[in-house]
């Protein structure tokens, strides 16, 4: 397996987890943290049993923050929507492998739209599935749990298959990076680190009233193996 440099990875706040009547001032604490991504999940209550949030809540988002937006599309026929969210302010993009009857388009759709290009897979789905799309890809987001609600916890038997997918990006040729969004706080952060992951997307890890958004990223930083 390729080595992940440590200084390299990346923190990505799930704005999921977000207080939404102090959205703005939250994306702003992150941004001050020193975080790398804003990460927006958006659910249809179709492909996950959840609702979230769509266009007008990403443009909004581009308003109050230079940093890239981390744009995670939980929803059937994500082709349908993927110029709205490209016009909205979306950096990169990704749809899920089991929710577009149309992958190899969809992927070729947001490189298009000049986003970068992501997967997401859920815990079930085989690594293996990723393998004659490997070079379309800037990214692969590895779900850590059961996707549609936040503050899940960690999935161990993940963490196999977050090593295949490093290797077969260092295979591809393909500088490639792979998230890892469910659970990761700085008890899980270590282990999936050490398995490839270089960009932590976390949710209530951050966005808590446990203490300020400033300290739980610094506590991710801090955690071994960052």
């Amino acid at each position: 397996m390729e080595e992940v440099p440590n200084n390299n990875i990346l923190i990505a706040p799930s704005i999921l987890s977000a207080d939404f009547t102090r959205l703005g001032e939250h994306i702003r604490e992150a941004e001050a943290a020193g975080c790398d991504l804003i990460h927006i999940d958006v659910m249809d209550g179709r492909f996950v049993p959840n609702i979230t949030m769509g266009p007008v809540v990403v443009e909004a988002v581009r308003r109050v923050t230079a940093l890239p937006l981390d744009v995670h599309l939980m929803i059937v026929e994500p082709e349908r929507h993927l110029s709205a969210f490209a016009a909205a302010g979306a950096d990169r993009i990704s749809v899920h492998i089991e929710a577009s009857p149309n992958l190899h388009r969809a992927l070729q759709t947001i490189r298009e739209l000049g986003c970068g290009v992501g997967v997401a897979i859920n815990p079930h789905t085989p690594a293996s599935a990723l393998s004659e799309i490997m070079p379309l890809l800037d990214v692969i987001l590895v779900m850590t749990v059961n996707p549609g609600f936040g503050g899940q916890t960690f999935l161990p038997e993940t963490l196999p298959k977050i090593r295949q997918l490093r290797a077969m990006a260092a295979a591809s040729g393909r500088a490639m990076d792979i998230e890892v969004d469910g659970g990761i706080n700085v008890e899980t952060a270590a282990a999936v680190v050490e398995a490839g992951a270089n960009v932590l997307i976390a949710g209530s890890a951050v966005f808590t009233s446990r203490y300020s958004v400033q300290e739980g990223v610094y506590a991710l930083r801090q955690s071994p193996g960052n």
